[in-house]
């Protein structure tokens, strides 16, 4: 009867075991997810950054011809 009780814990605790990994296996995807696109801002904001610059020199490059 004891061994049959202490086999139920460990499969108990081997089963917290499994839900532990696979949260931590979803929070490090979710921070991924997140890292991917907040790189993905970063890119789309320096293009629009570099956009602008050169909208600003070509027009001060026209100002200047006039």
């Amino acid at each position: 009867m004891r061994v049959l009780v202490a086999v139920f814990a460990a499969a108990a605790l081997a089963g917290c075991g499994a839900d532990v990994a696979s949260s931590a296996a979803t929070a490090a995807q979710l921070k991924k997810q997140e890292l991917e696109q907040g790189q993905q801002t970063k890119q789309m904001m320096q293009q629009k950054i570099d956009s602008a610059m050169q909208q600003v020199q070509e027009r001060a490059a026209r100002d200047a011809q006039q």
